[in-house]
C-alpha cells in the first residue's frame, strides 16, 4: 500500500544473515573514501542484483552500491499491523507532485530493492507488448528489440527465480522455448469456487507464475504474508536471495550498503563518466571504475543523471536528446474488494488467480484492456490509511469476507509524464496525468459484473494514484535515435562511452503485467553485451 503516511521509524536490528554478506562481499572505501574496481553498480534492486550476478563468473572486480541497508528479519515481517499500520519499513523521502504537494512513494531503499516487498509474480510480457498497440486513448509504441530476442533471456531468468507456471493456461501468454522450471502452484482450496465460476462465465482463469521456494526442500510455506510483506523465512525469491547472495559468494563482487551516490561526475569531454560520489554514514564517498551501471530504479535513476549536470551535459548527463525524465509510466491500477457479507474467506496464499481475456482486443473488447490478478489477502491495517472514516471494526468485517483483486491497464508514454529534481526543495518531483482510463475503467467494469456473477454482492474498488509506483518505467526509454532516445539497443546511453541502465527506465512501453521479469531478463541480456565487448 503506498498511501500509508510517513511515521516516525523505529532502530530497526540487521538482519541475522547480514553476517554472512559481511563475512565475504562487503566493500570498505580507504581512509580518503575513495573505491576502485572495475564495475559500478548502483543499485541492488532486480536489475542491478541480476546484473552483478551474471558478471559474478568473469573475474571482473564489481561493487553495487546500495542506498540503504539489509533488511531485518524479525516477527514484525508478517505483521500487518506493523508494515503497513505502522509503516515500519517504510524509509523512501517524500516527493513532490505536480502541485508542490509532498506525497510517500511505494518504494524502498533496502539491499534487493523493491523486491524484498514485492507479489513475486514473475509473468513475460506478451508477444504483442513489444510491437505498436493501438489503444483506446493513443498508440503503444514498438520496442527495438523483439520478443524473439527476449525469450531466451525470459528463460533463463525465470530459472534463476525458481518460478512456478504452467504453459498453455493463460488465454494470452507469448509462446516458449521450453516449459517453466517448476510445475505451477495450486490454488487454495478457498479460491476453487471463484475459479469455477470464472470458467462458467466463459473466461479462463489460470495460475500466475510465481517465484517462491516451494517444494523440492524449500522454506515456502504458502502463507498469507507475501504480497507487500518481506519474507520472515527468506523464501520469497527476491533481487537479494536468487541473485545478489550467490553472486557475492563468488568473490569478484562486493556491496556496499548505506551509500547514496547523488552525483555521476565525467571527463572533461563529456564523454566518461569517471567516479559516483556521494556519502556513506555521513563521509563523503568516490568510486571510481571504467565503467557504470544505473540501477537505481525508473525514477531515482533519471534524477541521478539530472542532478549529475555540467557544462557538457547542462540539461543533465546523457540528456541531449531531451527524454531523461520524460515517458513516465505506471500503470493504471485498482484494488477490488469483493465481499460476501455471509461467508468469511478463509484463504491463506490467495495470490494465483488471473484472467487475461480481455489482455488482447477481441470479441468483447475493441481494445485491449489488461491484466486482473488476486492480491494477497488484504487486511484491516492495509485499508484503514485510505477509509481512515471508517471503523476498524468494519474494515475488519469487510477483509474477512473479501476475496481481494488487482486490475492493472496499460498506461501510455507521454512527453508530460515525467520525473524532475527541484533543487530548490531538494526533492524529487513527478508530473503524473492517468491516460488511457476508459480501457482501465471497462476492465473494472467487465470484472465487478463477474465477481458479482460468482456470489459477492459488494464489489468495493479504490483507484490507486500517484504514490502507488512500484511498476516505474520509461524515464530513459530505449531506442536506436539518439535524437527521441536516451539508451540504445543494449541500453548503453547514447551520450557516453561507458555508462548503461538496466532497470526499468528503459522500457517503451509499459505493457499491462508486472515488470520485474522482463527487467531480469533485459538485464540478462545486456549482460551479455557487456561482457561480449569486455
Amino acid at each position: 500500500m503506498s498511501d500509508v503516511p510517513n511515521t516516525p521509524q523505529p532502530e530497526l536490528a540487521p538482519h541475522p544473515k547480514a553476517r554472512l554478506a559481511r563475512a565475504f562481499g562487503m566493500a570498505q572505501p580507504d581512509a580518503q573514501g575513495n573505491i576502485d574496481c572495475d564495475v559500478v553498480i548502483i543499485g541492488s534492486g532486480m536489475g542491478g542484483s541480476t546484473f552483478a550476478h551474471e558478471l559474478s563468473a568473469t573475474g571482473l572486480k564489481v561493487v553495487i552500491v546500495e542506498r540503504g541497508d539489509f533488511l531485518p528479519r524479525e516477527i514484525q515481517n508478517w505483521e500487518a499491523s506493523s508494515v503497513f499500520g505502522q509503516g515500519r519499513y517504510r524509509n523512501a523521502e517524500p516527493w513532490l507532485d505536480a502541485k508542490d504537494q509532498p506525497f510517500n512513494p511505494g518504494v524502498f531503499y533496502y539491499v534487493g530493492g523493491n523486491t524484498k516487498f514485492y507479489g513475486a509474480m514473475l509473468p513475460r510480457f506478451r508477444e504483442e507488448d513489444f510491437s505498436e498497440v493501438r489503444h483506446y486513448d493513443g498508440v503503444a509504441p514498438a520496442w527495438p528489440i523483439t520478443y524473439a530476442q527476449m525469450e531466451p533471456w525470459y528463460a533463463k531468468a525465470e530459472t534463476l527465480y525458481r518460478v512456478h507456471g504452467q504453459a498453455g493456461t493463460d488465454p494470452s501468454e507469448p509462446w516458449r522455448s521450453g516449459p517453466y522450471p517448476h510445475a505451477a502452484l495450486t490454488h487454495d482450496p478457498a479460491l476453487l469456487p471463484l475459479e469455477q465460476s470464472m470458467r462458467q462465465a466463459g473466461l479462463k482463469p489460470f495460475v500466475m507464475p510465481a517465484a517462491v521456494d516451494y517444494g523440492d526442500g524449500g522454506d515456502c510455506v504458502l502463507c498469507s504474508t507475501c504480497d507487500g510483506y518481506p519474507c520472515l523465512v527468506d523464501a520469497k525469491c527476491d533481487a537479494e536471495m536468487s541473485a545478489l547472495r550467490p553472486a557475492l559468494r563468488t568473490g569478484s563482487i562486493q556491496l556496499l550498503t548505506n551509500t547514496f551516490i547523488d552525483k555521476l561526475t565525467t571527463s572533461a569531454d563529456g564523454r566518461t563518466i569517471l567516479s559516483a560520489t556521494g556519502t556513506r554514514q555521513g563521509k563523503a564517498v568516490s568510486l571510481r571504475a571504467p565503467r557504470f551501471v544505473l540501477a537505481c530504479g525508473a525514477v531515482n535513476s533519471a534524477v541521478l543523471l539530472l542532478k549529475s549536470a555540467n557544462d557538457q551535459h547542462p540539461n543533465g548527463l546523457g540528456n541531449s536528446s531531451g527524454q531523461v525524465g520524460r515517458n513516465y509510466m505506471v500503470h493504471n491500477s485498482t484494488f477490488m474488494l469483493a465481499v460476501d457479507p455471509r461467508r468469511k474467506n478463509p484463504v491463506r496464499f490467495q495470490k494465483t488467480l488471473a484472467i487475461n481475456d480481455w489482455y488482447k482486443a477481441g470479441a468483447h473488447n475493441a481494445y485491449p484492456l489488461g491484466n486482473v490478478q488476486m492480491l494477497g489477502k488484504i487486511r484491516e491495517p492495509m485499508i484503514t490509511p485510505m477509509r481512515p472514516w471508517l471503523p476498524k471494526f468494519a474494515s475488519r468485517y469487510v477483509t474477512d469476507h473479501s476475496v481481494d483483486l488487482y486490475l492493472t491497464s496499460e498506461d501510455l508514454p507521454t512527453q508530460h509524464n515525467r520525473v524532475t529534481y527541484d533543487a530548490k526543495q531538494g526533492a524529487v518531483k513527478v508530473f503524473w496525468q492517468p491516460n488511457n482510463l476508459k480501457a482501465h475503467d471497462e476492465l473494472v467494469s467487465k470484472t465487478r459484473q463477474i465477481m458479482r456473477m460468482a456470489g459477492y454482492p459488494l464489489v468495493l474498488t479504490e483507484r490507486m494514484g500517484i504514490a502507488t509506483n512500484s511498476h516505474q518505467c520509461g524515464t530513459c526509454v530505449m531506442g536506436t535515435d539518439p535524437q527521441t532516445s536516451v539508451l540504445d539497443v543494449n541500453c548503453k546511453l547514447h551520450d557516453l562511452d561507458n555508462a548503461w541502465i538496466v532497470d526499468s527506465s528503459f522500457f517503451p512501453s509499459s505493457a499491462a503485467v508486472n515488470p520485474a521479469l522482463t527487467i531480469a531478463a533485459n538485464a540478462m541480456r545486456v549482460a551479455a553485451q557487456f561482457i561480449a565487448a569486455s
